[in-house]
């Protein structure tokens, strides 16, 4: 497997203009690091530079964010020493996503769970790594059932369309990350966001306004992918989150400045209330704070 490139974050991000309500939440972001302590695993296909969560706190701080979701990282596999390590350290202000098998054993989820893991996160991206079977999925679903997980689904392009019914059937509530990564070449009414939207709209998927510049034709202030992120919270604003993908692992080319992306919130959700809503009541529900 090609290793992939790892430019990092925005070196000097802005404090933004927009000023968040309190208990703000970050609903997507990880932490790689301290290496020394929290090594990588050997198969990773990407190495990215330090971003512990010293690096986080001081981010957030910048834009005004008091709780997060802390994804865990192909890098680290399924050792989740780092994810456990910081949601310990958090004291209830960051929730987790986790990364499990089949094999992954009951007393396990146990541990994640007491540690704040609220999802299993299932990726569809093939240069992380290969998918997941449909039975895996089902074994994984078995695994975390009994403590209300969340499934969080990682795809792009046209994967969303096939895995449409896997979404609809699943027991558990689904989570898209990053707007499910569409190619907005193909512009708004493309099958894909067609899909994408009719599962929102059935009640029990929930999506991540995250990921704006992975999807962005036009990068320098990201207007497509603002126009979905504003699509999206005005179909199901109810069931629609916020995240900045700190630190912008596997990007190509275009990191953006963490301080745009809150700024760019006064188009996706123009009045306070609805950004209470989309920072605040809806991840207190969606992730269990």
């Amino acid at each position: 497997m090609t290793e992939l490139r790892n430019p990092g974050p925005h070196p000097q991000p802005h404090a933004p203009r927009v000023r968040l309500p309190g208990n703000a939440c970050d609903a997507h972001c990880h932490i790689f690091g301290p290496i020394d302590r929290f090594p990588y695993a050997a198969n990773s296909p990407y190495h990215p530079a330090e971003s512990p969560l010293t690096h986080l706190r001081r981010l957030h701080t910048l834009l005004g964010l008091t709780r997060a979701v802390l994804v865990q990282p192909v890098a680290y596999g399924r050792d989740h020493s780092a994810l456990v390590a910081a949601l310990e350290s958090g004291r209830g202000r960051y929730r987790g996503v986790a990364l499990i098998g089949p094999d992954t054993p009951p007393r396990e989820i146990e541990r994640l769970h007491a540690a704040g893991v609220r999802g299993a996160r299932l990726n569809f991206v093939s240069h992380l790594t290969p998918p997941p079977s449909p039975q895996t999925v089902q074994e994984i679903i078995r695994l975390v059932q009994p403590y209300e997980w969340h499934l969080s689904l990682h795809v792009a392009d046209q994967a969303i369309i096939e895995l449409a019914e896997t979404v609809r059937t699943s027991p558990l509530p689904v989570v898209i990350d990053h707007m499910a990564r569409v190619d907005l070449r193909d512009g708004l009414k493309s099958p894909a966001i067609r899909t994408l939207r009719q599962l929102l709209d059935s009640g029990s998927v929930w999506v991540k306004l995250s990921g704006a510049d992975r999807l962005v034709v036009c990068p320098s202030d990201m207007p497509d992918a603002v126009a979905l992120a504003r699509l999206l919270a005005h179909d199901a604003p109810q069931r629609v989150v916020w995240g900045t993908d700190f630190p912008h692992p596997n990007t190509h080319g275009f990191v953006p400045d963490d301080g745009d992306l809150v700024d760019l919130l006064a188009e996706i959700a123009p009045h306070p209330a609805d950004r209470e809503r989309l920072l605040v009541d809806n991840p207190t529900e969606c992730f269990d704070f």
